[in-house]
């Protein structure tokens, strides 16, 4: 009869390098007990990365740097998103950064959302913040049009600068106008008018 810790090993090999997976994906290898443990040598001898408290990652190597690298807060953001089966929206200098509006990385990324708000820490350091959200902001249609609706409210009204209105005007020929005009709806008024102004003049 196979270990836990095979199991595991076993069930990750088939996975792509790179795949985020948490503690519950393995609970029929073993008892919770043997889960962890099997995890902690895993992790031990390299094989295994862990991002956060039941997070792991498949580690993918890139040659480029020579070594394994761990996945994006976004990308470790979607993976929690999909496991718990929620809604996230991303905000603030991480939409501006996404955008090309800043060059800026974000050490710690808040995300609205539907589920459970917290905060979740990677390598020590809170990263990742959950935050509720009202209802309508879960209703935008486009990623593209939620980016620049949270940029916008990050930067503030009347401090955009005519090149991050020229950078949002390339940014929104991407998606179609009916779209955009429905998400404008449900921002700040001065957002829509700002977006609404930007397609008309396109």
């Amino acid at each position: 009869m196979q270990s836990t810790e095979n199991k595991i090993k076993e069930w990750v090999i088939k996975q792509r390098r790179g795949k985020i997976f948490f503690t519950n994906d393995l609970q029929n290898f073993g008892s919770s007990g043997a889960v962890r443990l099997s995890l902690f040598r895993l992790c031990k001898e390299g094989f295994l990365t862990r991002l956060s408290a039941g997070i792991f990652v498949y580690p993918k190597y890139s040659k480029f740097l020579g070594e394994y690298i761990n996945p994006s807060i976004e990308e470790i953001a979607k993976a929690i998103a999909k496991n718990e089966k929620i809604r996230i929206i991303p905000t603030g200098l991480y939409a501006l950064n996404v955008l090309g509006l800043s060059t800026q990385v974000p050490m710690r990324v808040v995300f609205l959302t539907d589920g459970t708000p917290r905060a979740i820490k990677l390598k020590g350091e809170v990263a990742i913040i959950l935050k509720k959200t009202i209802p309508k902001y879960l209703s935008f249609k486009s990623e593209i049009t939620t980016l620049v609706i949270f940029a916008l409210k990050e930067i503030g009204n009347g401090k955009v600068l005519d090149s991050e209105l020229q950078r949002i005007k390339e940014v929104l020929s991407h998606e179609k106008p009916e779209i955009i005009k429905h998400d404008a709806a449900l921002a700040p008024q001065w957002i829509t008018e700002t977006l609404l102004k930007l397609i008309e003049n396109g």
